[in-house]
């Protein structure tokens, strides 16, 4: 993980400020602030320490399992006629991208002196990978989670509480991914003392976007050396991922933002459809304004009141995304497309059907877009499969009536 990656790279990364061009900074409350700062003045001098660094990367190795292999989807790669990788983060211990995040985060809890741990989740696999590390090391964990995604995320609530960690209905507005972040903002506030929040996207206040991205750019570091060694060259011309707050699709982007030459698409929810009124298309129905301590796009009425979003994914249902996708949106770095529940369901099954690999609906979405691209037959193309299908299993079950 390169510390001056992001600094040099001026034009996509965060300024000294914590801004990505126009989005980003840190809008808290004032009890919140000492936490905030304290983080933003010592997480890259942490982070980056040798001693940090040999912890975090032997745990990504003989804990989560890395790296995680990118294979040659043969079939897939048949039917749409070009050459297809899936990056099979859904083989990390705990099922998906998000364990990349909690491994550092936890180990600069610990140096930070912090004794408990919050979290929020939607599809439950961050709330799973932070409770696996606390229990790791022994710190006690309470997760915040929509009382709506309790119900449908079933399996991980039952691995969370199976490990020890509390888990905290959010009973309010959508009972969504927005409510559980509402929730855990409010214990940070209550409890700035010895807790440390583990935000598991790239949202929130600074230091908490670039510090996540840091920890996911782990994907993309990956991605060019396994694909140099399978076709003499590190970058593929099209690299794709799912996008709700955006931590997979930002480790998956990390290290090709630079080059320009790389297609980036980031895939959003359109639920029943982009303007059906249940929808989770950010970047189409937002306008830019403040969510959960950073300035970013979000979807918003005209009095800004946040629109409650909708997506058949528990970990799509955001109303914004990360400040540095919209500084990528904004820019047209990155391309930002929308797909349907139905149209991800069926990409789900076809995955699994062509590939033997139930892929989480998140991923699926991202999976979907490749009915909607048309191909010369030379391209490569990386595809972030950012998580296993188990705990989505009732839910594909009940759509195709299995």
């Amino acid at each position: 993980m390169n510390r001056d990656f992001i600094i040099s790279s001026v034009k996509w990364g965060v300024n000294p400020k914590g801004y990505y061009g126009d989005f980003g900074g840190a809008y808290i409350p004032e009890m919140l602030y000492p936490n905030v700062e304290q983080l933003r003045q010592q997480y890259l001098d942490i982070i980056y320490e040798q001693g940090f660094q040999e912890e975090f990367h032997m745990l990504l190795k003989d804990y989560v399992g890395r790296p995680s292999p990118l294979f040659h989807a043969e079939r897939l790669s048949a039917k749409y006629g070009t050459t297809i990788y899936l990056k099979r983060e859904d083989l990390n211990h705990t099922g998906a991208h998000k364990i990349n995040n909690t491994v550092g985060q936890i180990l600069l809890a610990e140096r930070l002196g912090k004794k408990r741990i919050i979290a929020e989740t939607g599809a439950g696999q961050h709330g799973v990978a932070t409770a696996t590390v606390c229990a790791l090391k022994g710190l006690e964990c309470i997760i915040y989670m929509g009382e709506v995604d309790i119900e449908r995320q079933a399996p991980n609530v039952a691995r969370m509480k199976m490990m020890g960690a509390k888990v905290v209905p959010a009973v309010s507005g959508s009972k969504t991914l927005k409510d559980a972040t509402n929730e855990a903002m409010r214990d940070w506030i209550n409890n700035p003392i010895d807790t440390h929040y583990i935000i598991g996207s790239v949202v929130g206040p600074h230091p908490y976007p670039d510090m996540v991205a840091r920890f996911q750019s782990v994907i993309s570091e990956e991605t060019k050396k396994q694909l140099l060694e399978k076709t003499g060259s590190e970058n593929p011309d099209i690299v794709m991922a799912c996008v709700g707050g955006g931590s997979n699709a930002m480790g998956m982007f990390y290290h090709f933002l630079d080059d320009q030459d790389v297609r980036l698409i980031a895939v959003e929810a359109a639920g029943l459809g982009v303007y059906s009124g249940e929808s989770a298309a950010t970047t189409i129905l937002g306008k830019e304004g403040v969510l959960h301590g950073s300035r970013s796009i979000l979807m918003q009425n005209d009095d800004g009141q946040v629109i409650e979003p909708y997506s058949i994914s528990a970990g799509l249902d955001y109303p914004g995304i990360g400040p540095q996708h919209a500084h990528l949106f904004k820019q047209n770095r990155a391309e930002y497309v929308s797909i349907t529940d139905d149209e991800a369901m069926q990409a789900g099954r076809l995955c699994s059907e062509l590939e033997g690999i139930i892929p989480a609906i998140e991923t699926a979405h991202a999976l979907a877009y490749l009915e909607k691209m048309i191909f010369t037959g030379k391209e490569s193309v990386v595809i972030c499969l950012s998580g296993r299908g188990d705990k989505d299993l009732d839910t594909y079950m009940n759509y195709f009536n299995l």
